[in-house]
């Protein structure tokens, strides 16, 4: 019998096992991995699950495993998890040849999670709708769908602001060039910010110090929220930081943390006032969800 399961410390409060065996329908167990010793939690995985999700703070941790498996031939990384140096999925794959003993795959469904949200926040229902055509292939229809679009919805070119530089924070950066936006790296040690900027010279990111945030959001069509905890210069944004730029799409504000998200109260009120479009953190661990079910169970559902 399969077994799948969440690798992360502090877990106990996650939705991800009730989204996972209601997407199994029950048929397989998926189980908390928690702990603070991440060879622990790995060597586990190893002998026990078919495959397993990875929460903060182990991402970069578990890509660091499956980069060296990969240079030894024993593993596999996809693309959004090379460029962001960090995965959330991992997953044990047959191997392609006769003795082959197989391999582990790595991937982030964060960068998918970010790609659907906005494509979500432009065209309602697209997801449900490409996810029901394309099955297991919905993730890059989407994604080429809205490259498509981009021009139309931004005819000036659309600017991201992405505060935070964790595995989710690298993540969506990577997800927003890759849609089209120019992207601006904010970070509370902005060295790291600047080092990751410099580590992915092709997608041009701009980095800024958490003193310009509030210039960033005002300026910026989307923001993508994946710190840790509420930076302290979000109290002092306004309605009047949250409205449209020129003819543009109205702004879009996604956020990664559901257990305590920094977009709320009186915040989220001003971002709602202002006619822009949330995207919480429960909608990222839903679609990062669907994102992850095939690539787990290798079933397209």
């Amino acid at each position: 019998m399969k077994r799948f399961g969440l690798i992360g410390s502090d877990i106990a409060h996650s939705g991800s096992p009730e989204l996972f065996r209601a997407a199994y329908g029950g048929k397989w167990p998926y189980d908390l991995i928690e702990g603070s010793d991440f060879q622990v939690l790995w060597k586990r995985f190893l002998s026990d699950y078919d495959g397993v999700n990875i929460t903060a703070p182990f991402k970069e941790k578990a890509f660091a495993q499956v980069a060296a498996l990969t240079a030894d031939g024993l593993g596999a990384l996809s693309g959004p998890a090379f460029k962001a140096g960090a995965i959330n999925l991992a997953v044990k794959q047959p191997g392609s040849g006769p003795g082959s003993s197989g391999i582990i795959y790595g991937d982030n469904t964060d960068f998918s999670a970010v790609i659907l949200g906005l494509a979500e926040a432009c065209f309602p229902e697209i997801v449900s709708e490409f996810h029901g055509e394309f099955g297991a292939d919905f993730v890059k229809r989407v994604h080429q769908f809205f490259k498509q679009q981009f021009s139309v919805l931004y005819p000036g070119g659309g600017q991201a602001l992405v505060a935070g530089c964790g595995g989710a924070g690298r993540a969506a950066a990577v997800a927003a060039a890759e849609l089209g936006y120019d992207v601006i790296l904010c970070n509370r040690t902005q060295s790291k910010a600047a080092d990751f900027a410099m580590s992915a010279p092709e997608y041009g990111f701009a980095v800024c110090g958490l003193q310009d945030l509030k210039a960033a959001v005002r300026s910026c069509d989307v923001i993508i929220y994946a710190a840790s905890a509420a930076a302290e210069g979000l109290n002092e944004l306004e309605v009047g930081d949250f409205g449209k730029i020129g003819s543009h799409h109205p702004k879009i504000v996604v956020e990664a943390n559901y257990k305590n998200p920094a977009f709320k109260d009186g915040l989220l009120l001003s971002a709602l006032r202002a006619g822009a479009i949330h995207v919480s953190g429960q909608d990222w661990l839903r679609l990062q969800a669907l994102a992850g079910f095939p690539l787990l169970t290798n079933i397209a559902k």
